[in-house]
């Protein structure tokens, strides 16, 4: 039976980890055993420089963390070494990292995750891992969104140089060429 003074320091270690856990957006687990150093370095510096925490924890710990933060039915996940990846800035970005560190060395392996409170599978972390970053996502609302005026312009343009060329000097002859451009 582990001392007084000993279940003091874990329960204090398990409420640090709530408190920096409790914010955070998704978790990914990964078992990072067999990395070299460099590798494991490089690994963390990544996600240091995207603002995503990276741990290796006990299974005990993480399992008292968890029930702390109401999340159950990891029990399957907390085997073997087990390394924890979160962010309290954006729920893809812990996915997309350790999935594609785990594509680039075949001794890190994807364990799981949770994702709003809920356990997810090794699967959905790979598919949350493969949605685009924020900005692209913008980038395509943009085009979305300009693209139907860029092909109106690009038409009206058509039409007017079609007039021009047809030396179309009344709004009669601009709308029969508008009328035949739009018919094709």
């Amino acid at each position: 039976m582990p001392s007084q003074k000993i279940l003091e320091a874990k329960r204090e270690v398990v409420s640090a980890l709530v408190e920096e856990c409790k914010a955070a957006k998704s978790f990914v687990f990964a078992d990072a055993r067999g990395l070299t150093v460099f590798q494991d370095t490089a690994m963390r510096a990544e996600l240091r420089k995207s603002k995503v925490s990276y741990k290796i924890v006990k299974n005990t710990t993480l399992t008292l963390l968890f029930k702390e933060l109401g999340i159950e039915g990891l029990e399957d996940v907390f085997k073997g070494p087990t390394a924890i990846a979160f962010s309290t800035e954006d729920m893809i970005v812990p996915a997309k990292l350790l999935k594609e560190y785990a594509d680039k060395y075949e001794k890190l392996s994807l364990k799981g995750g949770v994702l709003e409170g809920k356990p997810i599978s090794v699967a959905d972390v790979e598919a949350l891992a493969s949605i685009p970053s924020k900005e692209v996502l913008y980038g395509q609302v943009v085009y979305g969104l300009i693209s139907p005026i860029t092909k109106l312009a690009m038409l009206l343009n058509a039409i007017a140089e079609k007039a021009e060329a047809a030396g179309a000097t009344t709004a009669a002859a601009v709308v029969a060429v508008s009328t035949e451009a739009a018919a094709e």
